[in-house]
Protein backbone atom coordinates (compact mmCIF):
# COMPACT_ATOMS: atom_id res chain seq x y z
CA UNK A 1 0.00 0.00 0.00
CA UNK A 2 2.68 2.42 0.71
CA UNK A 3 4.46 1.77 -1.88
CA UNK A 4 1.66 2.46 -4.73
CA UNK A 5 1.24 5.74 -2.38
CA UNK A 6 4.81 6.29 -2.98
CA UNK A 7 4.51 5.75 -6.83
CA UNK A 8 1.77 7.96 -7.39
CA UNK A 9 3.73 10.44 -5.22
CA UNK A 10 6.31 10.40 -7.70
CA UNK A 11 4.20 10.18 -10.83
CA UNK A 12 2.48 13.47 -9.57
CA UNK A 13 5.69 14.79 -8.84
CA UNK A 14 7.04 14.19 -12.49
CA UNK A 15 3.41 15.55 -14.43
CA UNK A 16 3.97 18.90 -12.03
CA UNK A 17 7.85 19.18 -13.61
CA UNK A 18 6.69 18.70 -16.77
CA UNK A 19 3.73 21.60 -16.39
CA UNK A 20 6.38 23.92 -15.44
CA UNK A 21 8.73 22.88 -18.14
CA UNK A 22 6.03 23.47 -20.63
CA UNK A 23 5.17 26.88 -18.61
CA UNK A 24 8.55 28.12 -18.64
CA UNK A 25 9.29 26.83 -22.30
CA UNK A 26 5.90 28.79 -23.61
CA UNK A 27 7.07 31.84 -21.26
CA UNK A 28 10.21 31.77 -23.19
CA UNK A 29 8.77 31.68 -26.44
CA UNK A 30 6.21 34.56 -25.77
CA UNK A 31 9.38 36.75 -24.82
CA UNK A 32 11.38 35.78 -27.58
CA UNK A 33 8.16 36.66 -30.01
CA UNK A 34 7.81 39.58 -28.56
CA UNK A 35 11.19 40.99 -28.88
CA UNK A 36 11.26 39.82 -32.05
CA UNK A 37 8.97 41.99 -32.51
CA UNK A 38 10.21 44.96 -30.92
CA UNK A 39 12.97 44.21 -32.88
CA UNK A 40 11.08 44.26 -35.99
CA UNK A 41 9.16 47.68 -34.86
CA UNK A 42 12.59 49.21 -34.19
CA UNK A 43 14.09 48.46 -37.50
CA UNK A 44 11.13 49.64 -39.75
CA UNK A 45 9.56 52.33 -37.95
CA UNK A 46 12.21 55.25 -37.71
CA UNK A 47 13.10 58.62 -38.81
CA UNK A 48 15.48 57.99 -41.27
CA UNK A 49 13.14 54.75 -42.66
CA UNK A 50 12.11 54.98 -46.28
CA UNK A 51 8.98 54.53 -46.03
CA UNK A 52 8.75 56.75 -42.80
CA UNK A 53 6.13 59.47 -42.86
CA UNK A 54 6.12 62.02 -39.56
CA UNK A 55 2.69 63.17 -38.73
CA UNK A 56 2.71 66.65 -36.50
CA UNK A 57 -0.91 67.68 -34.70
CA UNK A 58 -1.96 71.30 -33.57
CA UNK A 59 -4.97 69.57 -31.17
CA UNK A 60 -4.70 72.63 -28.89
CA UNK A 61 -4.83 75.05 -31.89
CA UNK A 62 -7.75 73.61 -33.33
CA UNK A 63 -9.97 72.58 -30.60
CA UNK A 64 -8.80 75.21 -27.99
CA UNK A 65 -10.56 74.43 -24.38
CA UNK A 66 -12.03 71.28 -26.16
CA UNK A 67 -9.01 69.87 -27.14
CA UNK A 68 -8.45 66.28 -25.89
CA UNK A 69 -5.19 63.92 -24.62
CA UNK A 70 -3.43 61.90 -27.29
CA UNK A 71 -3.07 59.04 -25.76
CA UNK A 72 -2.91 54.98 -26.89
CA UNK A 73 -6.98 55.33 -27.67
CA UNK A 74 -5.92 57.88 -30.31
CA UNK A 75 -3.10 55.67 -31.61
CA UNK A 76 -4.93 52.75 -31.93
CA UNK A 77 -7.92 55.14 -33.78
CA UNK A 78 -4.43 56.42 -36.06
CA UNK A 79 -3.83 53.42 -36.63
CA UNK A 80 -7.28 52.13 -37.67
CA UNK A 81 -7.91 55.19 -40.20
CA UNK A 82 -4.24 54.33 -41.66
CA UNK A 83 -5.45 51.08 -42.04
CA UNK A 84 -8.36 51.93 -43.65
CA UNK A 85 -7.34 54.45 -45.98
CA UNK A 86 -4.83 50.91 -47.67
CA UNK A 87 -7.24 48.70 -48.00
CA UNK A 88 -9.59 51.62 -49.54
CA UNK A 89 -6.60 52.18 -51.71
CA UNK A 90 -5.29 48.41 -52.49
CA UNK A 91 -7.34 46.34 -54.19
CA UNK A 92 -6.60 42.66 -51.70
CA UNK A 93 -7.41 44.70 -49.02
CA UNK A 94 -5.09 42.79 -46.44
CA UNK A 95 -3.60 45.68 -44.46
CA UNK A 96 -4.52 45.04 -40.74
CA UNK A 97 -4.10 47.68 -38.06
CA UNK A 98 -1.32 45.83 -36.52
CA UNK A 99 0.59 46.74 -40.28
CA UNK A 100 0.71 50.39 -38.94
CA UNK A 101 3.47 51.18 -36.42
CA UNK A 102 4.53 54.07 -34.59
CA UNK A 103 7.20 55.13 -33.15
CA UNK A 104 9.00 58.87 -31.80
CA UNK A 105 5.63 60.24 -30.26
CA UNK A 106 6.46 63.40 -28.70
CA UNK A 107 4.32 64.95 -25.69
CA UNK A 108 3.60 68.07 -28.48
CA UNK A 109 2.19 65.07 -30.67
CA UNK A 110 4.55 64.25 -33.27
CA UNK A 111 4.96 61.00 -34.31
CA UNK A 112 6.42 59.20 -37.29
CA UNK A 113 4.75 55.41 -39.01
CA UNK A 114 5.00 53.39 -41.88
CA UNK A 115 2.65 50.43 -43.14
CA UNK A 116 4.26 46.98 -43.27
CA UNK A 117 3.27 44.82 -45.90
CA UNK A 118 0.84 41.98 -45.02
CA UNK A 119 1.74 39.68 -47.36
CA UNK A 120 5.81 40.19 -46.61
CA UNK A 121 6.18 40.44 -43.04
CA UNK A 122 9.95 41.56 -43.90
CA UNK A 123 9.13 44.52 -45.73
CA UNK A 124 7.33 48.18 -45.55
CA UNK A 125 4.52 49.28 -48.35
CA UNK A 126 6.32 51.57 -50.82
CA UNK A 127 6.07 55.24 -49.83
CA UNK A 128 4.11 56.00 -53.25
CA UNK A 129 1.48 53.72 -52.43
CA UNK A 130 1.01 55.10 -48.43
CA UNK A 131 0.75 58.52 -49.94
CA UNK A 132 -1.56 57.84 -52.58
CA UNK A 133 -3.69 55.84 -50.00
CA UNK A 134 -3.35 59.16 -47.33
CA UNK A 135 -4.66 61.43 -49.97
CA UNK A 136 -7.20 59.86 -51.22
CA UNK A 137 -8.54 59.64 -47.91
CA UNK A 138 -7.75 62.89 -46.04
CA UNK A 139 -10.43 64.60 -45.36
CA UNK A 140 -11.88 61.30 -43.16
CA UNK A 141 -8.57 61.23 -41.34
CA UNK A 142 -8.73 64.54 -40.39
CA UNK A 143 -12.84 64.37 -39.63
CA UNK A 144 -11.83 61.32 -37.88
CA UNK A 145 -9.68 63.44 -35.21
CA UNK A 146 -11.78 67.07 -35.53
CA UNK A 147 -8.69 68.58 -37.51
CA UNK A 148 -7.75 69.71 -41.01
CA UNK A 149 -5.23 70.00 -43.36
CA UNK A 150 -3.17 72.62 -41.08
CA UNK A 151 -3.63 71.08 -37.84
CA UNK A 152 -3.33 67.78 -38.86
CA UNK A 153 0.13 68.13 -41.47
CA UNK A 154 1.84 64.53 -42.50
CA UNK A 155 5.22 66.23 -44.08
CA UNK A 156 6.03 65.54 -47.08
CA UNK A 157 2.99 65.00 -47.92
CA UNK A 158 0.88 67.41 -50.15
CA UNK A 159 -1.88 69.03 -48.19
CA UNK A 160 -5.65 68.02 -50.91
CA UNK A 161 -7.36 70.89 -52.08
CA UNK A 162 -11.01 71.63 -51.89
CA UNK A 163 -12.94 70.84 -54.90
CA UNK A 164 -13.44 73.83 -57.06
CA UNK A 165 -16.68 76.11 -55.80
CA UNK A 166 -18.94 76.73 -59.27
CA UNK A 167 -20.59 80.28 -59.20
CA UNK A 168 -24.22 80.47 -59.58
CA UNK A 169 -24.04 83.43 -62.35
CA UNK A 170 -22.57 82.25 -65.20
CA UNK A 171 -19.40 83.93 -66.01
CA UNK A 172 -20.32 85.56 -69.44
CA UNK A 173 -23.66 87.26 -67.52
CA UNK A 174 -20.79 88.84 -65.24
CA UNK A 175 -18.61 90.21 -67.83
CA UNK A 176 -22.13 90.98 -70.31
CA UNK A 177 -23.15 92.92 -67.51
CA UNK A 178 -19.69 95.23 -66.86
CA UNK A 179 -19.84 95.95 -70.70
CA UNK A 180 -23.54 97.06 -70.26
CA UNK A 181 -22.58 99.31 -67.45
CA UNK A 182 -19.53 100.94 -69.02
CA UNK A 183 -21.82 101.68 -71.91
CA UNK A 184 -24.59 103.27 -70.11
CA UNK A 185 -21.69 105.26 -68.41
CA UNK A 186 -20.23 106.87 -70.96
CA UNK A 187 -24.10 107.67 -72.68
CA UNK A 188 -24.62 109.78 -69.40
CA UNK A 189 -21.49 111.39 -69.69
CA UNK A 190 -22.30 112.61 -73.15
CA UNK A 191 -25.43 114.05 -72.46
CA UNK A 192 -24.33 115.52 -69.21
CA UNK A 193 -21.34 117.18 -70.88
CA UNK A 194 -23.61 118.33 -73.97
CA UNK A 195 -26.03 119.77 -71.83
CA UNK A 196 -23.07 121.95 -69.92
CA UNK A 197 -21.74 123.01 -73.49
CA UNK A 198 -25.26 124.04 -74.94
CA UNK A 199 -25.68 126.15 -71.36
CA UNK A 200 -22.32 127.88 -72.24
CA UNK A 201 -22.69 128.60 -75.59
CA UNK A 202 -26.35 130.57 -75.08
CA UNK A 203 -24.60 132.41 -71.92
CA UNK A 204 -22.20 133.96 -74.55
CA UNK A 205 -24.35 135.60 -76.39
CA UNK A 206 -26.62 137.08 -73.81
CA UNK A 207 -23.12 138.64 -71.83
CA UNK A 208 -22.59 140.29 -75.33
CA UNK A 209 -25.94 141.91 -75.48
CA UNK A 210 -25.55 142.94 -72.00
CA UNK A 211 -21.92 144.05 -72.30
CA UNK A 212 -23.07 146.67 -75.29
CA UNK A 213 -26.19 148.03 -73.13
CA UNK A 214 -24.27 148.99 -70.81
CA UNK A 215 -21.82 150.84 -72.97
CA UNK A 216 -25.11 152.71 -74.35
CA UNK A 217 -26.14 154.30 -71.10
CA UNK A 218 -22.52 154.56 -69.64
CA UNK A 219 -21.51 158.75 -69.15
CA UNK A 220 -17.83 159.74 -69.02
CA UNK A 221 -16.25 162.68 -67.19
CA UNK A 222 -13.81 164.02 -68.57
CA UNK A 223 -12.30 168.06 -66.85
CA UNK A 224 -15.34 167.30 -64.64
CA UNK A 225 -17.92 167.51 -66.87
CA UNK A 226 -20.23 164.53 -68.32
CA UNK A 227 -19.70 163.31 -71.80
CA UNK A 228 -22.31 161.57 -73.63
CA UNK A 229 -21.47 158.08 -74.71
CA UNK A 230 -21.19 157.63 -78.33
CA UNK A 231 -24.10 155.42 -79.24
CA UNK A 232 -23.12 152.00 -81.28
CA UNK A 233 -25.89 151.40 -82.99
CA UNK A 234 -27.72 154.99 -83.94
CA UNK A 235 -24.66 157.01 -83.60
CA UNK A 236 -24.97 160.50 -82.10
CA UNK A 237 -25.30 163.89 -83.19
CA UNK A 238 -23.77 167.30 -82.10
CA UNK A 239 -26.55 169.99 -81.53
CA UNK A 240 -24.06 172.68 -81.63
CA UNK A 241 -23.69 171.66 -85.73
CA UNK A 242 -27.38 171.79 -86.02
CA UNK A 243 -28.05 174.95 -84.74
CA UNK A 244 -26.03 176.63 -86.78
CA UNK A 245 -27.49 175.01 -89.97
CA UNK A 246 -30.40 175.79 -89.68
CA UNK A 247 -29.16 179.54 -89.09
CA UNK A 248 -27.17 179.42 -92.52
CA UNK A 249 -29.66 177.85 -94.46
CA UNK A 250 -31.78 180.96 -96.15
CA UNK A 251 -28.74 182.05 -97.84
Amino acid sequence: MQECLRAETHEQEVLGCADILHSERMRGFLLLALSLVTTAHTEFCRPDSQNAFKVRLSIKTALGDNAYAWDASEEYLFKAMVAFAMRRYSSQKTTQISNVLLCNVTDRVSFWFVVTDSSKNATTVPRGEVEAAIRMTRNRINNAFLLNDKTMQFLKISSTLPPPTESSVPIWLVVFGVVLCLIVAGILFLIVSGIQQRKKKNKEPAETKNLEEKCEVTVTIENGMPCDTLNLKTGQINGGYEADDERFTPL
